[in-house]
């Protein structure tokens, strides 16, 4: 059994803040996520039904897997200090205001990858993209616990990490658990601002604001539409809750820091076309909804927190030639000249 040191040594020094082992084998939350799929409550994200044994034992992607490696990115970065102006300005979750993280972990863990096969190793690396628990075996390999809103959490980071993990056929003595230290705290059950965590570590994706603003394709339902508040991509409401977060540290990783695209006004949003929209997000995991489906959210979330003068940008996206966003353009114009 190999020692885990330096692998350790090298994790960080690739810009990972946790790293554990743990033994390649059945998710220990595998029978619960297989029930949560039974229930519905994936919503429209049809591909976590696609094949889901796969990601629930990672030797069935690599035979002859031994070790899951864990590890946690933080992407934690203080907010931007609001800009002069008083143009309404949509909410976007934390981790979508900086560089899109997929791509940058996916660099980081092929030095692992180089390393553990310079070892004899033959390795899988995922980072939310591919068919594996990513939660449940950073839980198994001691570096997270698995909070009440569903979330991995971890005493330095809070709830402001990424997870990513590199399965190998080399064999690492596997690190004990974290204890869970929740305790009798519910503040994220009680933050959510449509109840969407249903029970402690249990979430109806069909009800969360995150779920809608980012997967879903069609027009919201009426009652979304309401709930939405100025949120134009994603919702960290249970996640800003979670008093863990208070020995949050800024991250050391740049790439997360805020980038100007995601603080413009969002009446500037509804004027872009598919390709202006393209570019000013390159790089960046808002581009996940799509041009129509950002302009959607965008026209929703004016209908609270806008004002006359976004009538024009407004009454623009109700005159154009797309349909779904036409939609709300003029729901929230009335709304607005209703108030």
């Amino acid at each position: 059994m190999l020692k885990s040191e330096t692998v350790r040594e090298l994790a960080r020094e690739a810009g990972f803040d946790a790293v554990g082992f743990t033994r390649a084998r059945r998710a220990p939350h595998a029978d619960g996520f297989l029930d949560w799929l039974a229930e519905g409550l994936h919503a429209g994200m049809a591909w976590l039904a696609r094949d889901p044994h796969t990601r629930c034992d990672p030797r069935v992607t690599l035979p002859g897997a031994a070790t899951v490696i864990a590890l946690a990115m933080n992407y934690f970065c203080d907010d931007p200090p609001d800009p002069p102006d008083s143009a309404a300005r949509g909410v976007i979750a934390r981790y979508a205001c900086g560089r899109d993280y997929h791509n940058l972990i996916r660099k980081r863990l092929r030095v692992l990858d180089r390393a553990l096969a310079g070892m004899g190793g033959t390795q899988r690396c995922f980072v939310d993209s591919g068919p594996l628990l990513e939660r449940d075996f950073a839980v198994a390999a001691g570096i997270a616990w698995h909070g009440k809103s569903t979330l991995a959490l971890h005493p330095r980071l809070g709830t402001w990490f990424f997870l990513a993990a590199v399965t190998t056929t080399l064999e690492f003595e596997p690190d004990p658990p974290m204890p869970d230290r929740c305790g009798s705290c519910v503040r994220c059950i009680d933050a959510c601002p449509t109840r969407a965590i249903t029970a402690p570590r249990k979430v109806d994706s069909g009800l969360c604001l995150s779920y809608w603003t980012i997967e879903h394709r069609g027009p919201f339902p009426e009652w979304v539409r309401e709930k939405l508040g100025p949120r134009i991509f994603g919702c960290d409401d249970c996640l800003d809750a979670c008093p863990w977060n208070r020995f949050a540290r800024e991250s050391r990783e740049a790439g997360f820091r805020a980038r100007a695209a995601s603080r413009l006004p969002i009446r500037d949003y509804l004027m872009l076309d598919e390709a202006e929209f393209r570019a000013l997000f390159e790089g960046s995991p808002i581009r996940r909804a799509g041009h129509e489906g950002f302009l959607r959210n965008c026209c929703t979330a004016l209908a609270h927190c806008g004002d006359t003068g976004d009538l024009p940008a407004l009454d623009r996206v109700a005159s154009g030639g797309l349909p779904m966003p036409a939609q709300h353009a003029a729901w929230a114009a009335a709304k607005i000249r209703a108030r």
